[in-house]
């Protein structure tokens, strides 16, 4: 009888393997944003997805480059710059020159990503991060709305010119309650349905709520995000703003233009469930969904700017610690006095 040979592998931990790794969760990202992308480029002309393409391109060469030159491993193929280059474009106007995207891309990788560890060390949301870039070097062009429709289609070329701006571009339904301050009227000829389906003036991939939730409730069911997150941030926006309307407006149709109006949708499902950038206990994903809600409303009911996805969402990027330190479950079976002799102890080893 042969004796079994038996050899003991001594590894680090995790000893658990699992298939889902960061390329499978990017991967599900892709898909549950082509939905969002095919009704933009419907809307916006194949502008939009000329625009799609170079930002990925831009922001997947510079994370190549970085990790280059830095004498850095590849990680071009976790996908996660493509997520980046997406969502940035997603985040922009349709009638963006190419050459801004391409600066954006620049920041949003280089910057807020790579010069911090790269993925899994930034502390804020790097298309975000380079939105609010853009926004402050560029605002005239970060705020030049092409209407939706054929007939609108934006021009293909590096840049989009004054004539067509003149004639082509339009208010989204947020910025234009945000001009009529303080009575915040409702615009004119915007349906809730037009908004719902994404015929709206705004950026390429924030216009169709549908088409987000749809693909918001695919990454649900794959497990990729959880509910918590974008249910307290837009149930936050919801019900503050079904409290206090502006303008005289009726409860539930204003309440409806600030839930689909702007980039809720997609900062909700998209972005403030970063797993870098959002907590990872469950009260403190309650605590941060709901503080991204708060903000939100804030900005835009007294804020200087229309929109506060963006700037809520990095707001509460950088109190993440904060909130995982006074999320934590509290451990069973530990008295009162017990943590107090734990905390004394720790205080004379640190002597």
């Amino acid at each position: 009888m042969s004796e079994a040979t038996h050899h003991l592998i001594a590894a680090s931990s995790p000893h658990v393997g699992s298939s889902i790794g960061t390329r499978n969760l990017m991967r599900d990202v892709i898909i549950a944003l082509i939905p969002a992308l095919c009704i933009g480029v419907y809307f916006f002309g194949p502008r939009a997805l000329i625009a799609t393409i170079i930002s990925v391109a831009a922001s997947v060469f510079f994370e190549w480059a970085y990790r280059k030159l830095m004498k850095k491993s590849n990680t071009v193929g976790d996908l996660s710059a493509v997520i980046t280059g997406i969502l940035l474009a997603f985040v922009c106007p349709v009638t963006l020159p190419y050459w801004i995207l391409i600066i954006g891309d620049f920041f949003a990788i280089i910057v807020v990503k790579q010069l911090f560890g790269g993925l899994g060390k930034n502390f804020i949301n790097p298309a975000l991060g380079a939105r609010a870039f853009l926004m402050l070097c560029y605002p005239s062009q970060m705020t030049t709305w092409a209407s939706p429709g054929p007939s609108n289609w934006a021009p293909l070329g590096m840049s989009v010119s004054q004539d067509y701006i003149d004639a082509f571009t339009g208010a989204t339904p947020l910025s234009s309650t945000f001009m009529h301050k303080p009575t915040f009227a409702l615009p004119d000829g915007t349906g809730l349905w037009d908004m719902f389906v994404g015929n709206i003036g705004g950026c390429i991939g924030e216009v169709s709520a549908l088409l987000l939730i749809v693909g918001a409730i695919y990454l649900l069911c794959r497990g990729v995000i959880r509910i918590r997150i974008p249910a307290a941030f837009i149930l936050t926006v919801a019900v503050l703003s079904f409290i206090f309307p502006l303008g005289g407006n009726g409860h539930v149709e204003w309440m409806l233009y600030q839930v689909l109006g702007g980039g809720l949708m997609i900062g909700a499902f998209f972005m403030a469930t970063d797993y870098t950038t959002s907590p990872v206990t469950k009260k403190g994903e309650w605590i941060y969904g709901i503080g991204c809600g708060l903000l939100t409303v804030f900005i835009r009911y007294f804020g200087a700017y229309p929109e506060g996805v963006s700037y809520a969402i990095l707001l509460m990027n950088v109190c993440v610690w904060l909130i995982d330190k006074y999320g934590q479950p509290r451990r069973f079976g530990v008295s009162a006095e017990m943590r107090k002799a734990e905390k004394a102890a720790k205080g004379g080893a640190g002597k």
